[in-house]
């Protein structure tokens, strides 16, 4: 089953370089419902906390640092396929092999400051969503509170 949630955020690099407006309009016109966003700064233990899979990867300690540098835009897009299309839509990781017209293409400075993080998988979605967002703060396209599916449920 494919999920209909990925999240994503667009990282310091994009958000001081006055990209938020721009990457926001792509992933609209790309037919995605924003169901929750927000605008935060990451502390230092949050952003361990959220990269701890790369916790032994010679590149974390760079990663935590630049990730609460400034303040980062967080949000929960829905649409069919979420997952699948918004990884397309952002483009490869290394901005330098991303396809023309994606938003790493078009906003990231390198890999690591490649201006979005997008979900890879649906049960990373769920997990990433239920970071930074409460059950009270989704919405779906009708106003309505979105009502998810369990991450039990997603494969």
């Amino acid at each position: 089953m494919t999920g209909n949630i990925t999240f994503t955020m667009i990282k310091p690099g994009a958000v001081t370089n006055e990209h938020i407006g721009d990457i926001l309009k792509m992933i609209s016109e790309a037919g995605f419902w924003i169901a929750a966003m927000k605008y935060t700064k990451l502390s230092q233990s949050q952003a361990a906390y959220f990269y701890n899979v790369h916790k032994d990867r010679p590149f974390f300690e760079g990663l935590v640092e630049f990730m609460t540098s400034g303040p980062i835009v967080v949000a929960i897009l829905e649409k069919d396929n979420a997952v699948a299309d918004y990884r397309r839509l952002i483009g490869n990781t290394d901005p330098a092999k991303a396809e023309p017209g994606t938003i790493r293409k078009l906003f990231a400075e390198s890999v690591q400051r490649n201006a979005v993080h997008g979900s890879d998988s649906d049960s990373n979605a769920r997990k990433e969503a239920d970071f930074f967002f409460s059950k009270s703060e989704r919405f779906d396209r009708q106003g309505n509170f979105l009502e998810l599916v369990p991450a039990t449920e997603v494969q």
